[in-house]
């Protein structure tokens, strides 16, 4: 399989996003600035504002492709959590190759932010939040095979646990 990023579908963006059909053919896919960047900047594809202490959920309308032993992880800009003091509720957010086209939600990869500073931070469509950077990743040689498959987008790995 190859590794690339596809916008999720204009049904899934309805659901997820809104109605707005400029925004949505408008929206770009993640690319690097730099010949030498490591990360993939993801746009913003809403307007919002994060209030101290808050913390939301957003979408980026994007889903992501990749070989079976690689992840992607997405992290803050730099100058987004050192300007203005926004982080990742989980740090770094997690993505496998298995969440690619999940039933659910198509594997639209969404971000939780919170605001740990004392001033509002907005953020207008078309702006540079995060960053997703590929990694290749080991697994043990012992390990039993696995032949669970994912079926749920977001945070679905653990539900039957939950329960």
């Amino acid at each position: 399989m190859a590794r690339y990023f596809e916008k999720i579908s204009w049904e899934q963006w309805k659901k997820d996003i809104g109605n707005d059909r400029e925004v949505y053919d408008n929206h770009e896919l993640p690319k690097r600035q730099t010949k030498f960047s490591a990360g993939y900047d993801f746009k913003s594809p809403i307007d919002f504002v994060l209030h101290p202490g808050d913390v939301k959920k957003i979408p980026t309308g994007i889903k992501i492709a990749m070989n079976e032993d690689e992840m992607l992880m997405l992290v803050v800009r730099g100058s987004v959590g050192y300007k203005y003091n926004i982080r990742m509720t989980n740090q770094v957010g997690i993505f496998e190759g298995d969440y690619f086209n999940c039933p659910s939600n198509e594997g639209h990869a969404w971000i939780s932010l919170q605001n740990h500073s004392s001033e509002d931070f907005v953020v207008k469509t078309g702006e540079r939040i995060v960053q997703g950077i590929f990694t290749k990743f080991l697994t043990v040689d012992n390990e039993e095979i696995v032949e669970n498959v994912r079926q749920g987008g977001f945070g679905s790995t653990n539900k039957e646990e939950r329960k």
